[in-house]
C-alpha cells in the first residue's frame, strides 16, 4: 500500500498508559522500547534513561546526538538530584578571536560555535552514581539500532528532510562528512526507509567500554579536536579532558500544593519557575478562559524579560537566581499584568532540535532527562569515522561586551534545554518535560497548569492546544486552538497568529506515580513519533 505517513486528517483519541514495573516515554517508540528492554534485564530507571538517551542519538539524529549537551533530574531513594552536563566554551576562544575571523555575531554553523559536548559524560556519570548495570550494557540497544539499521519514523523523516535543505547548502569541506553520514546517496532517508550508521555504533561501543574516557581523553577526543582544528575552530583536547559534569541542587517554586522543580542556571528552567511564581498569585481559573490564557502569556513575557537580562553561567550571573523566585518579587511582577497585552524587553525565541525522555521503575526511582545538539543536527560538523555530530550551542553567546551572556573562555552559555519534575509534600509525583528551544519553559508552564489547575491526566495535558509567545505582542497558537479564544485574546491586545502546523510547539512526555500503589501513569506528545513503553 502507498500512503503518506504525515497525512492525518482525523483527530486521534489517546488515553493515558498504566504500568507498575516500569515505564519509559519519549519522542521515538524504538528508543522507548530500548529503555524498557534494559529494565527487563535488571536495570533501574537510570539505566533505562541512559539506554533511551543513547538510542535517541541514533533513531532521532535530527534532534540530538553524541556531540550535544544533557541535563537530568533524578529521584532516587527519597531525594531529587540535579545533573548539569553542559559543556563550556573552549579556553582559547574569545570575543576578539571570533571578531578577528570576520564575525559580528556567533556563527550558526561550522567549527566556531562548537562547545565541549556533555552528553557522553552525563551517561557515564549517571551510570556511575545511580546505575545498576554497566554503561556498556545500557548502550547495547542503541548500538544494535546503529549497526543493524532501523526504519526512520515520520516526524524524524520530515525534520531530517528540512535539515537537509539547510545543511546541503553549507559551503566548505568541513561539511562533507555530514552529507556522507546523514544523506547517503545524496538525499536524506524517507519515512519507513532503513538507515544505519556503523561509525555511530563503533563510537557508542568505545564510550561504553571506557565509560566515556575515550571521548574526553582518548581516541575520540583526538579525532574531535583534530577535525575542529582543521575546520578553523577552537575546541581542543585539553578542553575535552578538563570537562566534568556538575551535580547541582534543583530549584523549585510551590504551586497550588505542589512543588515544580527545574535545574538552576545556566538553564532557562528558571524562566518557567518565575512565570509560575507570578501565576500562583492569581485565582485558579477555568481552562476555557481567555483571562487565564492572557495571564499565562503576560507572566511568560515577564519571565523571559528577566531571563534575557540575567540568565547565563551561574558563576557569571549578576544576581542570585533565588531572588527572582521570592514571594515579594513575584508580587511585584504580578502587579504589572493588566487587562491588555504589554510589550516586555526580551529576546526573540529561536527554534532548536532536542529530545526529552521520562523514565520510571517499579522501585519508585524516576528520571527526567533531556539532551540536544541545539539547532537540529547542530553545527553541521561531523567528525569523520565516528558518526559524532557536534553541537552549535556556542551560537547562544553574545559578542557584546556588556551582555550577561557574553562569550568568555571556559564559560557555559545560556541553555534552552530543561528537564522538569513535580513533587507533593515529601512524595515524588513524577517527571515531565517539553522540548523545543524557547518553547520549553512555555510548555512547562502550560503542561504543569493542565495537570494541576485543570486536573487533566498526563495524556490530555499533552494533547491540549498550546500557545507560544514569540516577541512583543505576537503570540502563535496551534491550528486546533479555539477560535473564540483567539478572537477574545485579539481584543485584549494580543497579535494572535494561527500556525499551520504543530512543529514549533514542543514535544513533551509525562509520567505520574501513585504514592499509595506505585502505579505509573504516562502520556506522550501527539506532535511527534512518541511512544510510552511499559512493563
Amino acid at each position: 500500500m502507498s500512503f503518506d505517513p504525515l497525512y492525518h486528517p482525523y483527530p486521534s483519541y489517546r488515553l493515558p498508559v498504566y504500568a507498575n514495573k516500569g515505564m519509559v516515554a519519549t519522542s521515538q517508540a524504538l528508543a522507548s522500547a530500548a529503555g524498557v528492554d534494559i529494565l527487563k534485564r535488571g536495570g533501574n530507571a537510570v539505566d533505562a534513561a541512559i539506554a533511551t538517551a543513547a538510542a535517541l542519538t541514533v533513531v532521532e539524529p535530527c534532534s540530538n546526538g553524541i556531540g550535544g549537551d544533557a541535563f537530568a533530574l533524578v529521584w532516587m531513594k527519597g531525594q531529587l538530584h540535579g545533573l548539569n552536563s553542559s559543556g563550556p566554551a573552549p579556553a582559547s576562544i574569545s570575543i576578539e578571536a571570533v571578531k578577528a575571523l570576520g564575525h559580528h555575531e556567533m556563527p550558526r554553523y561550522g567549527a566556531i560555535p562548537v562547545t565541549v559536548p556533555g552528553t557522553p559524560a552525563a551517561w557515564a556519570e549517571l551510570s556511575r552514581k545511580f546505575g545498576r548495570l554497566p554503561l556498556a550494557e545500557s548502550l547495547e540497544p542503541a548500538i544494535r539500532y546503529a549497526e543493524d539499521g532501523y526504519p526512520v519514523s515520520p516526524t524524524a523523516a520530515a525534520n531530517w528532510h528540512a535539515a537537509f535543505r539547510r545543511y546541503s547548502t553549507l559551503e566548505g569541506e568541513e561539511f562533507a562528512p555530514w552529507l556522507s553520514v546523514f544523506a547517503p546517496g545524496g538525499r536524506p532517508p524517507a519515512a519507513g526507509e532503513m538507515w544505519r550508521s556503523p561509525d555511530h555504533a563503533r563510537t557508542l561501543r568505545l564510550i561504553g567500554s571506557t565509560e566515556a574516557e575515550a571521548f574526553y581523553r582518548g581516541e575520540l577526543a583526538e579525532r574531535i579536536a583534530g577535525f575542529i582544528s582543521q575546520s578553523g575552530g577552537f575546541l581542543s583536547e585539553e578542553d575535552l579532558a578538563a570537562f566534568k559534569p556538575e551535580w547541582v541542587k534543583p530549584m523549585s517554586v510551590p504551586y497550588r500544593g505542589y512543588d515544580i522543580w527545574e535545574i538552576p542556571p545556566n538553564g532557562q528552567g528558571l524562566i518557567a519557575l518565575i512565570a509560575l511564581n507570578i501565576l500562583k498569585g492569581f485565582p485558579a481559573a477555568s481552562q476555557e478562559s481567555a483571562e487565564s490564557y492572557h495571564r499565562q502569556i503576560e507572566a511568560m513575557k515577564l519571565a523571559f524579560a528577566d531571563g534575557a537580562r540575567y540568565i547565563t553561567d551561574a558563576a557569571h550571573m549578576s544576581v542570585d537566581p533565588h531572588v527572582l523566585l521570592t514571594e515579594e518579587y513575584g508580587e511585584l511582577r504580578r502587579g504589572l499584568i493588566g487587562a491588555e497585552a504589554m510589550v516586555p524587553a526580551a529576546g526573540e525565541p529561536r527554534a532548536s532540535g532536542t529530545v526529552y525522555l521520562a523514565a520510571a521503575d517499579g522501585e519508585g526511582n524516576m528520571v527526567s532527562f533531556i539532551q540536544s545538539n541545539y539547532t537540529g543536527f547542530g553545527s553541521g560538523i561531523v567528525v569523520p569515522g565516528t558518526g559524532i555530530a557536534l553541537q552549535n550551542r556556542g551560537l547562544e553567546f553574545s559578542l557584546e561586551e556588556d551582555h550577561a551572556n557574553r562569550l568568555v573562555p571556559g564559560k557555559r552559555t545560556y541553555h534552552t534545554i530543561i528537564p522538569g519534575f513535580i513533587t507533593k509534600g515529601e512524595q515524588p509525583v513524577g517527571p515531565f518535560g517539553v522540548m523545543g528551544g524557547y518553547m520549553q519553559p512555555q510548555g512547562h508552564v502550560q503542561v504543569a497548569m493542565n495537570l494541576i489547575d485543570y486536573g487533566l491526566h498526563p495524556q490530555a495535558a499533552l494533547d491540549a492546544p498550546r500557545w507560544q509567545w514569540v516577541k512583543g505582542k505576537t503570540v502563535t497558537v496551534e491550528p486546533h486552538f479555539p477560535m473564540h479564544m483567539v478572537r477574545r485574546l485579539q481584543r485584549m491586545g494580543h497579535d494572535v497568529q494561527v500556525a499551520h502546523d504543530f512543529g514549533s510547539f514542543g514535544r513533551g512526555q509525562v509520567i505520574w506515580r501513585d504514592p499509595d500503589t506505585g502505579v505509573l501513569c504516562g502520556g506522550t506528545d501527539p506532535r511527534t513519533d512518541g511512544g510510552v513503553a511499559v512493563w
